[in-house]
């Protein structure tokens, strides 16, 4: 056996689990919910009745929960984006000055990304209901009094709050090393030429900021998007519907109404339409980055 042939085999030994396993749990799934979504199948019964296209029509036509999710899910998205993005931005900015106690906040930032979302959800929960109330009690101000989670025109916010300030230490070390990264020679020439610190900030810094600019907008797409460990904690997607990912809506209608047909249209749809988005997002910041 000659080296290339040996080397070819080593290749495929390697890959091959690696391959089995994605197919299994990515491809063969997706194939099969396609497949479900052309039928009528509560999840138990052994054969599944095909009714076509029924499945999609009933999505956009009976007034069901799934469009006021997806509306939700884009709105909670948007303000994800902007919030994680510009707020992570700034800390990042403070934090690679040289001061006293950089380091210590940069883990206490970083903290609540590694601790689950669910648990999160779950100590939220407790600091809206029986933390809000006692400093309520304390100061007498209205403010702690508002039903964050009972209110269907404050949970949103509620939401928001929450899943940005679970994933801001994440965002925070991706901008740090993307300012870590930029030149100090073409800093010194800005300097030199005669910009101040704020115009050597917005006109050189962003601008090379681009691939971490790129990189922490894509994933903070796909994260807010992808929602649902946070809010089934805080709010199961009450109160009534006013908090109703589209996630959550595919788990219910697929797990708790047993309704894998409709469930299964769900998630094609908004695979569909997730691959959209995430595609124009990308490419539109990619054409803007800077080459050094």
């Amino acid at each position: 056996m000659n080296k290339k042939v040996k080397k070819g085999f080593e290749m495929a030994v390697f890959t091959l689990p690696s391959i089995v396993l994605v197919c299994i749990m990515m491809y063969i799934p997706f194939i099969l919910s396609g497949y479900y979504s052309l039928t009528e199948w509560n999840g138990i019964s052994k054969s599944a009745k095909f009714v076509g296209l029924a499945n999609f029509k009933t999505l956009f036509t009976s007034g069901g929960d799934f469009l006021p999710a997806l509306g939700f899910t884009t709105k909670y998205t948007i303000c994800f984006v902007i919030f994680s993005n510009v707020i992570a931005l700034a800390l990042a900015v403070m934090l690679t000055k040289k001061f006293k106690g950089a380091n210590f906040l940069r883990g206490v930032f970083f903290i609540p990304y590694i601790m689950s979302m669910t648990i999160v959800g779950f100590v939220w929960k407790f600091i809206f209901t029986n933390g809000f109330q006692k400093l309520y009690e304390m100061t007498g101000w209205n403010f702690w009094n508002y039903s964050w989670l009972g209110d269907s025109k404050l949970v949103f916010f509620s939401v928001v709050l929450v899943g940005v300030w679970q994933s801001l230490g994440f965002y925070i070390v991706l901008y740090i090393a993307g300012l870590q990264a930029v030149p100090k020679d073409v800093l010194e020439a800005a300097v030199v030429d005669g910009a101040n610190s704020r115009q050597s900030f917005f006109k050189v810094t962003l601008p090379l900021l681009g691939p971490s600019f790129t990189t922490c907008i894509f994933m903070s797409l796909t994260n807010g998007l992808k929602v649902f460990d946070i809010i089934l904690a805080l709010t199961k997607g009450g109160p009534g519907t006013a908090s109703n990912s589209v996630t959550l809506q595919i788990y219910k209608e697929a797990f708790t109404n047993n309704n894998y047909g409709l469930g299964s249209a769900e998630s094609i749809i908004y695979f569909l339409f997730v691959l959209v988005i995430t595609q124009l997002v990308l490419k539109g910041f990619s054409r803007k980055e800077v080459e050094i």
